[in-house]
């Protein structure tokens, strides 16, 4: 399981309706939220619980917030901010040959949906507050003003 963490002042995601020509008139308003943690969740078919509850652990608890001497010194949890959750299998892109990136290692709906709302549920309970989510498997617009910026990207087979 890989995760780009993003520090932002504010984030948000817009659900885009069936088709796939762009018409600003079919987003609708989905989620957004305020200071926080933007966390891209990228899942491939070998994950799975244990590798959920390090990410959380890390995530959750990550000091990238800055203390009143302007240190990062705090985590989400320490300022009580906000989290938004996205999947996103293009996380997994393979760009070995050609320019046409190939996603084999990302997950199917079948192991990432399942996957993917645990990793939610988990930081909930580890934040303490509810976590707001994209729509798995639809085209969204996400928008973002990252704080720093600070991006921090975790993969859970780096672990060890």
């Amino acid at each position: 399981m890989r995760l780009v963490i993003q520090r932002v002042k504010k984030a948000s995601v817009k659900v885009y309706d069936e088709g796939f020509e762009y018409d600003e008139s079919r987003l609708k308003h989905h989620e957004n939220i305020g200071t926080g943690l933007m966390i891209l969740v990228g899942i491939e078919e070998t994950d799975a619980e244990a590798d959920i509850d390090w990410l959380v652990g890390k995530a959750s608890a990550m000091r990238i917030f800055d203390d009143e001497n302007g240190i990062m010194n705090l985590s989400v949890k320490d300022i009580d901010g906000e989290c938004m959750v996205i999947s996103q299998f293009t996380l997994f892109a393979s760009t070995k040959k050609g320019n046409r990136p190939s996603w084999y290692r990302a997950a199917g709906h079948d192991i990432s949906v399942p996957l993917y709302e645990s990793f939610c549920t988990k930081m909930e309970a580890a934040l303490g507050k509810n976590v707001a989510r994209g729509v798995f498997g639809a085209d969204m617009k996400v928008e973002l003003l990252n704080d720093g910026p600070v991006t921090i990207i975790i993969d859970s087979k780096n672990r060890e």
